[in-house]
């Protein structure tokens, strides 16, 4: 992977890390944009790069600003930390702009996993027309904080912000932890042990790629985000053919707030996978293969090929996804 490697400046000085990667099959699908969530980077996508270049898709996707060996935001290293999502949707406007544009094979498509959803759906809020479909998993429309009500979370942050603590970890936060089976046995993300692992080998040969928990900051934009997401009108602008693909077992981002937009979305399917934690991408190859089923009658699908992905269709999709796996 590292060989299309390269970056981008940005006009406040800062280096995003993007890579694209070409198809050489036969067939070309068109371009794919993938678009990752909080603390990854490009490397841990190398399996669904290379499942998508067998689709016939070229993928192009790149390191959120503050994470992976794009530019961080503070000198900590280690901290999750950003003061307005606004960096982010100039970052993916100018990536799509200035590399992916000039660069793909129409059409351009894009799939993008929690975090990378959500700045997805506010920068589409604003530009719809580039993206001919989008497929997003577990989308962050909401979050749970690990032990605390999300109130009291919300109310600890501004709390903590009127101290001056704006770069200090939240609660329950802090470095970035090597691998260990306690950790993969109390892990949220995945069931499977070595697609959990992967990412803490990969950071073990380069631990510049580490990242930790998130700030008091980085809360606090989220939390704005979150909120500007679900003000009145905004979902219900977006008409950008979509599917949503949630997994059942997600203690990440609540499986009803998925769903809640789904519903609010113009155009748009929803497929449950149950018993999947929140990194579908990265699950057991059973539940893997639910999500690649979805995807590709997705892609393949004309415009009335797939119910409206309302409450009540979720559940029939996935059984019968999960009958042809």
């Amino acid at each position: 992977m590292a060989s299309c490697f390269k970056y981008m400046a940005t006009p406040d000085g800062a280096a995003i890390r993007h890579g694209f990667w070409r198809s050489r099959g036969s067939v070309r699908r068109g371009t794919l944009v993938l678009l990752s969530g909080r603390s990854e980077f490009l490397e841990k996508y190398g399996e669904t790069i290379g499942l998508l270049n067998a689709r016939g898709w070229d993928v192009c996707s790149f390191d959120w600003r503050g994470q992976g060996l794009s530019t961080r935001m503070i000198a900590n290293r280690h901290k999750g930390h950003i003061e307005d999502y606004e960096v982010y949707l100039g970052d993916l406007d100018r990536f799509l702009h200035e590399v992916v544009l000039r660069r793909a094979v129409r059409p351009v498509a894009a799939l993008a996993h929690s975090m990378g959803a959500h700045i997805l759906l506010r920068y589409l809020a604003r530009r719809g027309d580039l993206f001919t479909r989008v497929v997003l998993t577990a989308p962050m429309v909401d979050i749970y904080a690990r032990r605390l009500p999300i109130s009291l979370v919300r109310m600890m942050t501004r709390a903590a912000l009127r101290l001056g603590g704006e770069r200090a970890y939240a609660p329950g936060e802090g470095g970035y932890r090597p691998l260990s089976r306690r950790r993969f046995k109390n892990n949220r993300l995945t069931a499977d042990e070595e697609r959990y692992a992967r990412p803490h080998r990969l950071i073990a040969r380069n631990p510049d790629l580490a990242l930790g928990g998130v700030t008091f900051g980085w809360l606090r934009a989220t939390f704005d985000s979150i909120d500007a997401l679900a003000s009145p009108g905004v979902a219900a602008s977006i008409s950008t053919p979509m599917l949503i693909v949630s997994s059942g077992d997600d203690h990440v981002v609540p499986a009803a707030a998925q769903t809640a937009l789904c519903a609010a979305l113009p155009d748009c399917r929803f497929v449950s996978v149950p018993g999947a934690r929140h990194e579908i991408l990265m699950e057991q190859d059973p539940l893997r293969a639910v999500f690649w089923r979805a995807f590709d009658g997705f892609m393949s699908a004309g415009p009335a090929a797939m119910p409206p992905g309302r409450p009540g269709h979720s559940e029939s999709m996935a059984e019968s996804a999960s009958q042809r796996a």
